[in-house]
């Protein structure tokens, strides 16, 4: 995401993308550049659907010659006024900075399309990464922040933190603060999220598609003691088995990152396509034994524990 220019004066800054973290993001951006040349701005904002006409926000204003308009959820804007839109854009007030929020998707794609060729309008697309992407976020985050973080550490924040944009930023954040002028390593990633129950379920699915029957009997019993449900420790185990059967496959999906490909690789390494077939079709029926509580949650994991490491051992 490119940064907003450093005078958005007599510009349109058009944000576009449905991942609202960065949006905001962006348009804090446009805020702050505003207050850097002038800290007197004043600011405004409102929902594209409460407009007629842009020049609703766009007359002259009593209280400040220097001003930032912040337009919301531009695909609602209506059909009335798209043309003054358009008109204002072609040629700019020289002392508004027009923050333009357009949510994503289809709708009001065509008043996109006519902003982009002009002159005077610049965007920032604020797009959900894909997965491989999350990597170079976090990354990103750490670095912006000041500190550095070692790779393995980068991808078991993302285990444990999820694929959540603000709660990443807010991690890095946290790590570096706390760690100032240190490398995070992977030990202090445990140390602060480790604990995290979602993150025990897919240490709970590794330890099981692995075969490791022992650990995954003690992270059963954590993670159940400690208030996680069978139904949501099996939905990690399915989607991890999923993975797997994917892998033996040789069906590649391009958006999993390296480091998730070389982890599966090395779970799938004892698994022959018939094994992960009944695998998968045990984990379907486990899954639904738990949801119609016909036996014991924990009883239900304990089984599925030995019945893959059976299968994966070829007995």
């Amino acid at each position: 995401m490119p940064p907003i220019a450093t005078n958005p004066l007599g510009r349109v800054l058009l944000i576009t993308g449905s991942a609202e973290f960065l949006a905001e993001r962006a348009v804090a951006d446009a805020r702050k550049a505003v207050r850097t040349v002038d800290p007197d701005v004043e600011i405004s904002e409102v929902g594209a659907d409460d407009l007629s006409s842009i020049e609703d926000v766009a007359a002259p204003s009593l209280f400040s010659s220097v001003r930032c308009v912040i337009v919301r959820q531009l695909e609602n804007l209506s059909d009335e006024a798209v043309a003054s839109l358009l008109a204002y854009a072609a040629e700019p007030a020289d002392d508004i900075a027009l923050v333009l929020v357009h949510s994503g998707g289809q709708k009001g794609s065509g008043v996109l399309g006519k902003l982009r060729k002009l002159a005077a309008v610049s965007e920032t697309v604020a797009a959900e990464p894909k997965p491989r992407e999350y990597v170079g976020f976090v990354t990103s985050e750490v670095r912006g922040a000041g500190g550095r973080i070692d790779p393995g550490a980068v991808e078991l924040l993302i285990e444990a933190v999820g694929q959540d944009l603000r709660g990443l930023a807010s991690a890095a954040s946290q790590l570096v603060d706390d760690f100032p002028g240190e490398a995070i390593t992977e030990d202090r990633v445990r140390q602060y999220f480790g604990g995290r129950a979602e993150v025990k379920n897919y240490v709970i699915a590794d330890a099981i598609m692995s075969g490791q029957r022992a650990k995954a009997f003690e992270e059963i019993r954590w993670a159940l003691n400690t208030g996680s449900s069978p139904v949501y420790i099996l939905s990690a185990v399915a989607g991890q088995a999923r993975t797997v059967a994917n892998h033996v496959a040789g069906r590649r999906d391009r958006n999993v990152p390296d480091w998730k490909v070389r982890q599966v690789a090395g779970i799938a390494r004892g698994w022959t396509p018939g094994g992960i077939a009944q695998a998968v079709r045990a984990i379907a029926q486990a899954d639904a034994d738990a949801k119609g509580n016909t036996a014991d949650g924990t009883y239900v994991l304990e089984r599925l524990v030995l019945t893959v490491a059976a299968l994966r051992d070829g007995h």
